[in-house]
Formats: C-alpha cells, sequence, structure tokens
C-alpha cells in the first residue's frame, strides 16, 4: 500500500467524515486504540534541538508532550504529527525501540538528540506529515462550517 493510500485509509478508519473538531478527533484516537490520550505541553521542550513533539506510551495511556509556541497552528501540527504515528500504527507491537523506560536516566540534551526525528525523509514520517495535514484540513474545515463565512461569501 502506498503511503497516500495508506493515509486515506486511515482518514476513513476515523468515522469523522469530512469535517470535525479536534476534541472529536482525540476521542476517535482514544477509542481506536482503546486508551487514554493526553497532550501535554512541556515548557523544557526546547524546539531549537529539533524536538517539537513526542508520543510515549504507558501502560494505560498514550502521552503527546509537546514544546511550548505562541503559534497555535504550529503546536497543532506538532500535535496532529504524533497522533497520526499513533492512527497509523507507528509503533505498535514490538516495532519500536522502548525508549520511554530510559527517558528518566538520559541528561536532557542527549534525550533531544536520541528523541529528534532523524530521517524526515522516511515513508513513516512523511505518512504521519501527510495525515497529520488532512487532520489539519478537517479540524479547519469544522471552524468553517460552524461560522458565518459560506452564508457571507458563499
Amino acid at each position: 500500500m502506498n503511503i497516500e493510500q495508506a493515509v486515506s485509509a486511515a482518514v476513513a478508519g476515523l468515522q469523522l467524515g469530512n469535517t470535525f473538531t479536534f476534541d472529536d478527533l482525540l476521542r476517535s484516537v482514544q477509542d481506536q486504540r482503546h486508551r487514554r490520550l493526553r497532550v501535554i505541553e512541556l515548557a523544557d521542550l526546547d524546539m531549537h534541538d529539533g524536538l517539537c513533539a513526542l508520543w510515549l506510551a504507558t501502560d494505560t495511556d498514550d502521552l503527546v508532550l509537546h514544546a511550548r509556541t505562541d503559534s497555535t497552528l504550529h503546536r497543532q501540527q506538532f500535535v496532529l504529527h504524533e497522533f497520526a504515528h499513533m492512527i497509523l500504527g507507528h509503533c505498535d507491537g514490538e516495532d519500536c525501540p522502548a525508549v520511554d523506560m530510559l527517558l528518566p536516566n538520559i541528561p536532557p540534551r542527549t534525550r533531544g538528540r536520541l528523541l529528534r526525528r532523524q530521517d524526515l525523509d522516511s515513508e513513516t514520517e512523511i505518512a504521519a506529515e501527510s495525515l497529520a495535514d488532512q487532520l489539519a484540513a478537517g479540524i479547519r474545515g469544522s471552524v468553517f462550517a460552524e461560522s458565518a463565512f459560506s452564508e457571507i461569501f458563499g
């Protein structure tokens, strides 16, 4: 299956339609994964080191930790990218290294180097970014649908 097909199948699997809110998406991902999903801003996470967000899985929860930014759109893209990895099944099962257990023992600077996305051109990163873009479009669509924009300019 190519990336475009995988992304289309993932969007269809969410069963949210063409437009949805962020909260609708969050609930859908939680339902799909049968786990609580929490999004947490970490003031100490430094985007300048190349780490904007990361997904950690505990025994019961999925955590998306993201860097602070003044841009709502930028923050949304970090978070949606990590959601996309979950939706696409990246790191499900034994395919993902168990780095999470080591985090408390690794100095923050080393941790950033270790966990930052090293290969932005990999199929998994391209697929996650493509799905994140589609998710963002669905969320934007719900904002336009709730506004008078289409009544005034349509």
